[in-house]
């Protein structure tokens, strides 16, 4: 079949790897796609919420299935403009209704959600710039740390852990007032600190039968031991080797369970990925967040680690049918490393010529930000490659990551030396 998958980054070149796999898969195109989906499928000049030019090509090129990468494009219902076009409602989305996106689109939304299934999370408020000075009353109900998350989408930024009463005041007043992450920061959601370990859980769902897919934990910060500023991820491993048996049946009974069930009671139509991010809190697991989508860097550690078809289970989420399909997965670990620009998340340049990457031996290198110019790859994000490695644990696995690294070049290239630290 011919598929048509949405993105740019890193996370869509692991999906197209894997998609490619499949004998399934006679042609894949990628809108708009990277340097490194360059070389395997076709690249199009289109963005993955351009819906009118994506129905065209869909069209022209008879394509069978769209797979959505990012979040912007089911925030915006893109599930929703397929099954209600007459020439589009037959061929099946990957990705929820523009309800079911919700879940990442609006943290109170999300917050909402999991009250009302009783799935365990921090207790929360929300607040607008004309009740501004009330979270500032609710802040000085919790003890430190503070956080406060951005509503709407801001790009994996709208997260801010601070300790000191004042600056979680001050930053409010930022986030609200001085709309700090633009509309995204309309609306704040201020939650109780939650103090454990975090990792990620995936599932995919045809909306009544999931499967869980290989566990992963993200590096969010700039800095080693975790310091610094957000980004949108330095470094995965897979599996997460603290989410043992034990662990994992609460995850599955407590959360996942009832998420899928809690959405079809909703009627919330979801045939995708539910990416759960959780925080291990003495042994019990509770909600941060919900994603609609795959994570990344999460991806370029999970799809190597699913032996199993991948257009052949995202055939069985159309038709509902995931319960008839086993998973099968990789006992190997995996572990990604993540090549950044200088500067990055704050001013980056782009253009940088990168060498080496024909030298990696013994790892996959997914391109994040890159594209082609002039017959040379150059950086075109703040996150440039992930270099994916298997071992028989994932400290033998980052060993390898950390030495193709070093084949690598490009002009202020950083990248962080302890992923995996805290294992």
């Amino acid at each position: 079949m011919t598929i048509l998958l949405l993105g740019s980054g890193g996370r869509e070149h692991a999906l197209a790897w894997k998609l490619l796999q499949s004998s399934k898969c006679s042609k894949l195109f990628v809108a708009p796609g990277n340097a490194g989906t360059a070389s395997i499928a076709t690249n199009i000049s289109i963005q993955p919420t351009d819906f009118e030019s994506i129905k065209k090509l869909v069209v022209e090129e008879n394509i069978e299935m769209i797979v959505v990468g990012p979040e912007d494009p089911l925030v915006d219902g893109i599930f929703d403009f397929f099954k209600n076009d007459a020439e589009l409602k037959s061929i099946p989305v990957i990705g929820p209704s523009k309800e079911g996106a919700k879940l990442e689109g609006s943290k109170e939304y999300a917050k909402e959600f999991l009250i009302k299934h009783k799935i365990p999370t921090a207790a929360y408020d929300s607040f607008t710039t004309e009740t501004v000075e009330k979270g500032c009353q609710f802040l000085e109900t919790l003890s430190p740390p503070y956080v406060l998350k951005a509503d709407g989408l801001a790009a994996g930024k709208g997260v801010v852990i601070l300790n000191v009463l004042e600056e979680a005041k001050t930053e409010l007043r930022n986030m609200l007032v001085h709309q700090k992450f633009g509309n995204a920061s309309s609306k704040v959601v201020i939650e109780e600190f939650l103090d454990g370990i975090e990792l990620s859980c995936f599932v995919l769902t045809d909306g009544k039968n999931y499967k869980i897919l290989p566990t992963a934990k993200d590096y969010k910060r700039i800095g080693e031991g975790d310091t610094g500023l957000n980004t949108g991820g330095m470094g995965a491993v897979s599996p997460v080797p603290f989410a043992d048996a034990v662990l994992m049946e609460k995850i599955e009974t407590r959360i996942v369970k009832p998420t899928i069930e809690g959405l079809h009671k909703d009627g919330i139509e979801y045939k995708g990925f539910v990416f759960i991010g959780l925080i291990n809190v003495k042994g019990e697991p509770m909600v941060i967040e919900y994603n609609v989508r795959m994570g990344d860097p999460e991806t370029e550690v999970v799809m190597p680690r699913i032996k199993s078809d991948l257009v052949e289970l995202f055939q069985a989420v159309a038709n509902q049918t995931l319960n008839e399909i086993s998973l099968e997965i990789d006992s190997r670990s995996a572990t990604t490393i993540m090549v950044v620009s200088g500067g990055y998340p704050e001013e980056y340049e782009k253009g940088k010529i990168i060498s080496g990457i024909e030298n990696v031996n013994g790892s996959i290198v997914f391109h994040a930000g890159t594209k082609l110019e002039n017959e040379n790859i150059v950086s075109n994000g703040g996150r440039v490659l992930a270099i994916t490695s298997y071992g028989s644990d994932y400290k033998e696995a980052i060993k390898k990551s950390y030495q193709n690294i070093e084949k690598l070049h490009f002009d202020k290239m950083y990248y962080r030396k302890d992923i995996g630290f805290d294992l």
